[in-house]
């Protein structure tokens, strides 16, 4: 099983059949799904609001370095020039003021190996978060932001 599938495995509520069956599902279907809808009812999104500040510090940390890894190993060729892009990003998302199609149209320039090479990074940047019950919830809120991205480029779209 690659990194991926194991990483959606890991921190969402799917068996690795499920992660196959939705990343070769249509990207409107996927949006409009309820299981898509129910894993992300289930995000505490309380706890993940008051945890913000946590999840920038960790963003300002290690975003960085991911960057330049994304830039320099991967070839990406637009990468935010700062974390505060994607913290800003989050938060907009948790408040209601972002979607999953902006998200997704802001990712379109990402090749999609490079994507699907990012996302067990990405979400590993909160391995170091020491409260259990805030790091899970911050790498299944970033799993399930992840995989809408990965079926999008599934579905041969950049």
């Amino acid at each position: 099983m690659s990194s991926l599938i194991t990483t959606f495995t890991e921190h969402l509520n799917f068996s690795a059949s499920e992660i196959e069956a939705i990343l070769s599902t249509p990207l409107d279907e996927v949006l409009n799904s309820p299981v898509l809808n129910q894993e992300l009812a289930s995000l505490n999104i309380t706890l993940l609001r008051e945890t913000l500040p946590t999840a920038g510090a960790v963003l300002a940390e290690h975003l960085p370095a991911f960057y330049d890894w994304l830039k320099n190993e991967l070839g990406v060729k637009r990468v935010p020039d700062s974390p505060a892009h994607t913290t800003t990003w989050v938060v907009n998302f948790l408040n209601n003021q972002e979607t999953l199609n902006h998200l997704v149209e802001l990712h379109h320039p990402v090749p999609a190996v490079a994507l699907e090479q990012a996302v067990p990074r990405l979400v590993s940047l909160f391995d170091g978060v020491e409260d259990v019950k805030v790091r899970r919830e911050w790498e299944k809120a970033v799993a399930a932001l992840c995989l809408v991205l990965v079926v999008d480029k599934r579905q041969g779209n950049s």
